[in-house]
């Protein structure tokens, strides 16, 4: 589309996450660093929370590339599941074959000697989850018992939760305080601020190819800032629609008037009152 027009080899505002084009804003990156040091440490749950469209997914994946080196990892994308299929799930994901055990007791007598199997190894094990806001209560519940899975000196699973703030909703209940009193560490991902939104955007635009001066005018970045509220998604959506409009009217530089035309077409964007005005 408008690639060829502004010197890029790829489209560099994608909706699909790639691990490729995380930036180490602030709150990510200490995210991410939270995640790795509590893991090393064999904590048992950990939880990540965030608005839609704030890079849980993203982080999610970039954490399952980080522990591909040191860990052995089961990935959950839609635990929207009955308890007895969620430990199904787990058990697949690592390497237990459920089609011989005739029952959830089976299942989980196979799934705990395969802990036990990768912990001899010296591998540790952890349960990613992501979409955790989706999961049933006693589906959290039936997570919680998997984690009594441990021997005398070892833990034996470690999980990680992402998921919506209606997760911290759901976690508040009194009937799940014994699961809330295990989440040993807990981050909330941050919307990006001014100075992230413009170095967001020069840096997908960096791995997509672009090697020019700066492709958003400085008042286009204000725009597609104020009207994201800093939700990477948002600046995703905001940033390509203002390029295709740049391009379609011959520019070169995305400015504020391209920026104003992608906020009035994207209906999830914020209002900008008196600062969106055309004229």
């Amino acid at each position: 589309m408008y690639q060829s027009h502004f010197g890029l080899q790829e489209a560099p505002f994608a909706l699909t996450p790639n691990t490729r084009y995380f930036l180490r804003a602030p709150s990510h990156s200490d995210a991410l660093e939270l995640l790795l040091v509590a893991l090393r440490q064999r904590e048992g749950f950990i939880k990540v929370t965030g608005e839609v469209g704030t890079g849980k997914t993203l982080l999610c994946r970039l954490l399952l590339n980080e522990l591909d080196k040191e860990a052995c990892t089961a990935y959950v994308p839609n635990p929207n599941l009955p308890p007895d299929t969620l430990y199904e799930a787990v058990a697949e994901e690592l390497g237990v074959d459920v089609a011989v055990c005739a029952n959830v007791h089976q299942i989980l007598k196979a799934l705990n000697e395969r802990l036990i199997a990768l912990a001899m190894d010296q591998k540790p094990v952890v349960l990613v989850i992501d979409e955790a806001q989706a999961m049933p209560e006693e589906t959290i519940e039936a997570l919680r018992l998997l984690t009594n899975l441990e021997t005398e000196s070892t833990r034996l699973l470690q999980i990680v939760l992402f998921g919506q703030p209606e997760l911290d909703t759901t976690l508040s209940k009194d009937s799940l305080r014994q699961l809330r009193q295990r989440i040993t560490f807990q981050t909330r991902l941050q919307p990006l601020n001014r100075d992230s939104v413009s170095q967001y955007l020069r840096h997908r635009l960096s791995q997509a190819g672009y090697n020019g001066s700066d492709l958003f005018a400085p008042a286009a970045l204000r725009v597609i800032w104020r009207a994201s509220g800093g939700i990477p998604r948002l600046v995703n959506v905001l940033a390509h629609k203002a390029m295709l409009a740049a391009w379609g009217q011959g520019d070169r530089l995305v400015n504020r008037r391209h920026a104003l035309l992608a906020v009035r077409d994207t209906e999830s964007a914020r209002s900008l009152g008196l600062f969106g005005r055309w004229l």
